[in-house]
């Protein structure tokens, strides 16, 4: 594609939703993948940031620079982006980034900046950056409207490719980026009353207590008046962000190996969405050795690597009782017969930040884990334990 045509017409590429036979014969329902992980044109992030990319280009002419801070995926959606339409590209890594994640950022031509222990301390560095340059623009990860109208594009693809609407909708959350796009989406195609289930790992779940603290952790089915009063021990302080009258959690220390998942605050438009949403939102949270479980299992089925921040949202469809307990009593009630009609999609976003060594290393994690015969869950409030089978 040329730069011209590229100014004009949207960059990313359709991604192929398709039925998985494993997924489906272990928790009983009939399953599909939305499969944004085949390459960086195929990906949530690349449809929310070339989108702003494009508008930025438009707007400011060949000369804009491009600044963006990330684990990552994102920057990586924004360096391809900016070397397709011709324009420069500075990507902020926190320090703890791979060099293979670096390499392939320098491969697409992006200048890179590692700074900062967490991606909060990144931003912080790019947005000092940004201010010392007049050709640069912040390129946000996963707060902006514009991102999250990009993404949605995967649920209008959904509604075309899947046999009927679907009874749930999964995936991970980080800031929150992905989770607005698929919540845009479904209003988008009149989904609203689909539900969405967001899963994080523990120690980087703030989009899970950010829900909790608006919703006097999960029991009130209206918004209630947001307060920043938290226990000292608490693992986050809390914010007010009068825009959307909503309380926001900043998370003291993220814990977690999923770094993809690694934000220490939500977008406060995708909280205020997700308070408001006709079909609300149900929330779960996993420890790392859990995805870590599920990223072998998914592995060995389906011959795709997948790193912790999607292995997360392939949790529920490798244990059936974590799946039934998300879903509630209405839909554990249903007889094997009735179930088998529910259609599920999970969301496979992928990610470059993983490796067959990673793997290796997955493998020994959770072998060391095996000590304890079950998983210790977070679902909307409860602290609930898993048997470690995977049906």
């Amino acid at each position: 594609m040329s730069v011209k045509a590229a100014q004009s017409e949207s960059l990313w590429t359709e991604t192929p939703l398709v039925y998985s036979s494993h997924i489906s014969d272990i928790i009983g329902c009939s399953v599909y993948l939305k499969l944004e992980n085949l390459q960086p044109s195929q990906s949530f992030k690349y449809r929310g940031i070339s989108k702003f990319v494009q508008q930025c280009k438009n707007k400011h002419g060949p000369l804009v620079h491009l600044m963006i801070a990330s684990g990552g995926n994102a920057g990586l959606a924004a360096a391809v982006v900016a070397r397709v339409l011709g324009v420069r590209c500075t990507v902020f890594l926190p320090t703890n980034v791979s060099i293979d994640t670096q390499q392939a950022l320098q491969k697409q031509g992006a200048e890179i900046v590692t700074i900062g222990e967490y991606y909060a301390q990144t931003l912080a560095a790019l947005q000092d950056a940004v201010r010392k340059d007049t050709n640069a623009v912040l390129v946000p990860s996963y707060d902006s409207p514009i991102l999250w109208d990009g993404h949605s594009s995967m649920v209008t693809e959904m509604q075309r490719q899947l046999p009927r609407q679907p009874d749930a909708i999964f995936c991970s959350v980080g800031g929150g980026g992905l989770i607005g796009g698929i919540m845009q989406g479904c209003k988008n195609v009149g989904w609203d009353e689909v539900p969405v289930v967001a899963l994080e790992t523990t120690g980087s779940n703030c989009f899970y207590n950010a829900i909790a603290i608006n919703t006097r952790n999960f029991t009130s089915k209206v918004p209630i008046v947001p307060s920043t009063e938290v226990e000292d021990s608490s693992p986050y302080t809390v914010e007010i962000v009068e825009e959307y009258n909503i309380a926001i959690p900043h998370m003291k220390v993220l814990k977690s190996r999923a770094t993809s998942l690694g934000a220490s605050s939500p977008a406060p438009g995708v909280v205020r969405m997700a308070v408001d949403r006709a079909g609300g939102i149900k929330c779960a949270c996993i420890p790392d050795e859990m995805a870590m479980h599920t990223a072998r299992l998914f592995g060995d089925d389906h011959k795709i690597l997948t790193e912790l921040a999607c292995s997360t949202t392939l949790s529920p469809g490798y244990n059936r009782e974590f799946l039934l307990r998300i879903l509630g009593p209405t839909f554990s009630a249903l007889s094997p017969e009735e179930r088998k009609e529910k259609c599920l999609v999970f969301v496979v976003c992928g990610g470059v930040k993983i490796s067959f060594e990673e793997m290796r290393d997955f493998e020994e994690i959770v072998a060391a884990a095996q000590v304890q015969s079950y998983w210790s869950v977070q679902i909307g409030g409860e602290e609930i334990q898993l048997p470690k089978q995977c049906d």
